[in-house]
Formats: C-alpha cells, structure tokens, sequence
C-alpha cells in the first residue's frame, strides 16, 4: 500500500521519488488514524471536483470567474499574459501587478507539435475591444516564450493595444561576471534611465 499512495504523489509536478515517499513513509510509519486518510482523499475528491479554470483568463480557480476577473480592485484595461497558472502565482507574489491576467496554457513549440490554435489565443483577442489599453507578454525568457510573445505581439499591435513585454536579465543580488551573453544581452537591451 505505501508503494501505490507514493507512486500516487509521483505524478504531481515537481514530486521526486523520495519526495513522494515522505508522506507514504509518515502514513504507515504513525499508523495514522482512519479518519486523517478519509480526510485527505475527501480534500482531493473536493479539489477534483471544484476546481476549475476560468472562462475569462483560463487561471485555474474554485469560482468561475475567478477572484482576479471579478475583482473590482484590479485594472481590467491591463493584462499581464502568462504561459501557465503557475505564472499568475509568481507574478502576484511581486506585490506589484494590479491588472487582471491571460493564461495561454502553454507556450508555441513546433517541435513538441503545439501551434496557434493550440493555446489559448483567440479568447485573448475578444477580450481586447473591452477598454483593454495595455497587454503586457509575460512568457518565459526562452526560445518557446520568445517565439510566442513575437507571434502574440504581430496579432496584437494592429488592434491598437499597447504591446509590452516584462523586462529580462541580470537578477538582483547577482555578480556581473557570473552572467552569460544573452543574460547580458537582454539586460542592455532592456536598460532604463534613472
């Protein structure tokens, strides 16, 4: 049985092997309680069952719209666009973004044979023409986030939105020398005036 409830653990993303076996090993090792089992697998029924994504940004949510969409204290004029929920985590967690967000489900790869048609670009577009004045294109900093923020942004300009793209190179508390070619590259491009 601990080799099933691990295995179970396994398939989660970011869950290595030994990782896995933690609660597995806690569970027999404690002979813990019927009832903290029938708890945990009643919470994963529920999350099974209630969680959902969002027909407005496709963020993964337990109300549909989500908290950020039917927000009356976020700016619905600017939206941050990110390849995958996680994102949405890591953006909110700079305190800093108040707009409202667009989750592409993945990122343009040819060679993994994902397209256009399949991330979610076209609920991007209609929601364009309701007052939207800035989008700003925050994939991952690699060739499949690049190759999609150059595609997203040929679709967007000619609608008249303001294009943006997050800014990208050295990180804080970094040494100058430790940096690569296009780190550098990408931090001289994106510089500002202080």
């Amino acid at each position: 049985m601990p080799f099933a409830f691990s295995n179970v653990f396994t398939r989660f993303p970011n869950q290595t092997d030994r990782g896995a076996a933690a609660p597995a090993g806690h569970r027999t090792q404690r002979r813990a309680a019927r009832e903290q089992t029938d708890r945990l697998a009643e919470a994963l029924r529920d999350v099974k069952e209630r969680v959902t994504y969002c027909s407005v940004c496709n963020n993964i949510t337990d109300a549909d719209p989500c908290a950020f969409c039917s927000s009356d204290e976020r700016n619905h004029n600017i939206i941050c666009v990110v390849e995958e929920p996680q994102n949405v985590t890591a953006v909110e967690r700079s305190r800093e973004f108040r707009g409202v967000y667009h989750v592409l489900m993945g990122a343009l790869s040819p060679l993994q044979g994902v397209g256009p048609d399949d991330l979610k670009i076209k609920g991007l577009l209609s929601r364009v023409g309701n007052g939207v004045t800035e989008i700003i294109l925050a994939t991952n900093p690699n060739v499949e986030g690049e190759a999609t923020a150059i595609y997203l942004a040929r679709l967007l300009k000619p609608l008249g939105v303001k294009v943006t793209r997050i800014a990208m190179g050295v990180p804080v508390g970094s040494d100058l020398e430790y940096a690569d070619e296009v780190t550098m590259h990408k931090a001289l491009e994106g510089r500002r005036e202080v």
